[in-house]
Formats: structure tokens, C-alpha cells, sequence
């Protein structure tokens, strides 16, 4: 019988790499040879370095961004701008805008958008967490800084209507950002302009 791997033991890892997102089998049988000609030890820091991500990794108590202990760094820093809270999609978007050198305050990670489509609705996402830190009154504004996509609108749309009873100033970044573009797509020198030159949510529909 034909065989299209000469060993189990590489078509299982094969198989095992092409299911993460963006490598293929092809890609995924680079990937295993190339451990294979690195030195055991190599294979065994990086199984040890999955293990650890996957057991050990937390979620901040208060922003949801992914760290080593109850509270993230960003949280943690008594000198940014705990007033100001930048709402974002995911923990890539959180580095984005960070890479950016154009925003101070706090972030809100959601753990996606609304999409009814994908059956996401506002009860999946970090939303009433977001609510609740606004009402404790700290908060003076909330920039919302998802992707500019219908999705992304939609959940705008939402988390200002769920923030109107509350003292808050609720703005979302310029259009810098392309209709459409994905967030963490965006070039840094583009997303910090966007960022700094926010608008009122109001002004924006």
C-alpha cells in the first residue's frame, strides 16, 4: 500500500501543524522536517513552551487581555490614563494600537464582534464587563477601536447604546481606517492618527 509519508510519527505531526490557522500540509511538512534536524532538545523547549501557554496563560481580571497573573501590566500602571478605556476586539488588536505609541489609557478586550451570522451575539462577548467598569465611574471616555466592518458597526452601534444612561464620553477612531479593513491590518502610522484624531460615536453616523 502506498504511503504518503514514510513515517506515523511525521504524518501526525503533519497533521497536527496544518490544523492551525494559515498552514497548510505543505507548510506544515516544512515545519516537521525542520524539527527534525534541530537538536532534540529544541523540540522539547518548544512542546514545554505550548504546554505552559496553554496551562499557565490568565486573562485580566479587568481588561481581558491575556498575561501571567490576575492583572495585566497595562492595568497595572499607575501612570496611564485610567479614565480612558479603548475597546478592541482581541489581544492582537491590543498590541496593535500598542505598537502605535499613540494611546495611554486602558484597553477592553471583547473576544470578538457581534455576528449573528457566525451565531455571535452581545451575550458571547465581554460586554456587560465593560458596562460594569463604566459604572463604577472611573471611566471618563470609551474609544471604540474595532474593525471598521459591519460587524464591527454593529457592535459600536451597541455598546453605545448600552453606555448612554451612563456620564461617559463614547468616541470611535477616524476613518483613517479604510471601511472595511480589519484592525490588525492596519499600518501603525495610519491607526495612530486614527486614534488621535477620534470622533464623538455621535458624530460618527
Amino acid at each position: 500500500m502506498n504511503r504518503a509519508y514514510p513515517s506515523t510519527l511525521l504524518e501526525n505531526a503533519v497533521d497536527e501543524l496544518s490544523a492551525l490557522p494559515g498552514v497548510g500540509r505543505k507548510t506544515a511538512l516544512r515545519l516537521s522536517l525542520y524539527l527534525l534536524r534541530r537538536e532534540p532538545e529544541y523540540a522539547e523547549r518548544l512542546g514545554t513552551a505550548l504546554q505552559a501557554l496553554r496551562r499557565d496563560v490568565k486573562y485580566c481580571r479587568t481588561c481581558h487581555n491575556i498575561c501571567d497573573t490576575d492583572l495585566c501590566d497595562i492595568c497595572a500602571d499607575t501612570s496611564r490614563d485610567h479614565s480612558t478605556v479603548c475597546v478592541v476586539e482581541n489581544v492582537k488588536d491590543v498590541m496593535t494600537v500598542e505598537n502605535t505609541a499613540q494611546f495611554r489609557g486602558l484597553y477592553h478586550v471583547l473576544g470578538g464582534i457581534i455576528s449573528p451570522i457566525d451565531g455571535i451575539g452581545p451575550a458571547d462577548l465581554e460586554i456587560d464587563s465593560l458596562v460594569k467598569r463604566v459604572a463604577e465611574g472611573e471611566v471618563r471616555e470609551v474609544v471604540l477601536a474595532l474593525s471598521t466592518t459591519m460587524e464591527g458597526d454593529t457592535t459600536n452601534f451597541f455598546i453605545y447604546r448600552k453606555l448612554s444612561a451612563y456620564p461617559v464620553r463614547v468616541t470611535v477612531i477616524a476613518r483613517g481606517v479604510s471601511i472595511g479593513d480589519e484592525l490588525e491590518y492596519a499600518d501603525e502610522v495610519t491607526l495612530g492618527r486614527s486614534i488621535l484624531n477620534r470622533v464623538e460615536f455621535n458624530d460618527a453616523i
